[in-house]
């Protein structure tokens, strides 16, 4: 027998203390611990949460910014570092599933950065662990290319849960590579502006309208939950911002269009208000029954598609820069 649990959800619409990693943990845990005060089961956090969105890379050429990049290099994290066990244990504490998103560093490369996300369970185990494919943009100034290592749901109580981060959830692939696997909830996170034009000039890309659409089509043809979370804008980035780079960065970075957290049902249709410019956690009742019957019209994984026309070949293979070979002889 299928079940379909019902539970509420939580989006933390907040910002991290800008590339402060330890304050940026206890911030996360403290939002983590009010939401399950408030009987969240499940917590998604923005992209690059841990210590924050190099949105710098929009605002400044690349010859100035190195300082920026070298403070977040030194404050990346590892997946198996004491942040993360940190947060892992505020989750097995108030038995709560979190989705959040970090810059990765590697003891590889000190220069080598990844923009990653975890899925970690109410036990405090980590789930999933997947590495943006491909950073967008400017981003490619910052993150290296991840792998399909991490392109997978988790089968947990709370339902078959799938994350992509930001700009992947334009990508067509990658959405029906968690669909094929029966996903049923989805986690979008993204940063809290992405600016792509000087704010006087037309064009700019408008941030809340792309999620808008990207979020209720996966929603729409996956019938998935999505929650999506968005970062803010604080005064940490602002600091940081304007001390690094001057005041023309930081008005570009204020006049931009911002992002918005919302959750959004398996018809596409949001739950509640979405959230923008203030810190805030959006709660939503989602029950995975709902599912069912929008299935029965189009299911992409199932009735609804010609497999014997259309196949998909994902390679889930973790990338390594080097195969090492050890001859270790006695004597």
């Amino acid at each position: 027998m299928i079940h379909y649990p019902a539970y509420k959800v939580a989006v933390a619409h907040v910002a991290p203390v800008f590339l402060d990693t330890d304050r940026s943990v206890e911030k996360a845990r403290s939002v983590i611990e009010e939401a399950a005060g408030h009987g969240a089961r499940l917590i998604a956090f923005p992209e690059a949460f841990v210590p924050g969105f190099p949105v710098w890379a929009a605002l400044e050429a690349p010859i100035r910014t190195h300082e920026l990049f070298k403070r977040l290099a030194a404050s990346a994290v590892a997946i198996d570092g004491p942040e993360l066990a940190r947060i892992r244990q505020t989750a097995q504490r108030n038995g709560i599933c979190i989705s959040i998103g970090f810059t990765e560093g590697t003891k590889t490369s000190v220069g080598c950065l990844w923009n990653s996300n975890v899925l970690i369970s109410a036990e405090g185990t980590v789930l999933n662990h997947h590495r943006k494919l491909v950073p967008t943009f400017y981003e490619k100034l910052i993150w290296a290319n991840g792998d399909g290592s991490g392109l997978r749901i988790s089968d947990t109580e709370l339902g078959r849960i799938g994350m992509l981060i930001c700009g992947e959830n334009t990508n067509p692939l990658a959405r029906f590579a968690l669909m094929a696997e029966g996903e049923q909830v989805h986690i979008s996170s993204y940063p809290p502006v992405w600016p792509t034009r000087p704010p006087e000039k037309p064009g700019n890309y408008d941030l809340a309208q792309a999620i808008r659409i990207r979020a209720g089509a996966h929603a729409f043809e996956a019938k998935v939950f999505n929650l999506v979370a968005s970062s803010c804008v604080d005064p940490t980035l602002r600091d940081a911002i304007e001390s690094g780079l001057g005041k023309e960065p930081l008005r570009i970075l204020e006049q931009s269009p911002r992002g918005i957290s919302v959750v959004i049902d398996p018809t596409g249709t949001p739950l509640g208000d979405a959230l923008s410019e203030d810190e805030g956690i959006l709660y939503a009742d989602i029950d995975l029954a709902q599912s069912v019957e929008p299935k029965q019209f189009h299911d992409l994984v199932g009735s609804y598609n010609r497999f014997d026309i259309f196949a998909l070949t994902v390679n889930r293979s973790l990338r390594r820069p080097a195969a090492f070979v050890d001859d270790r002889q006695d004597g």
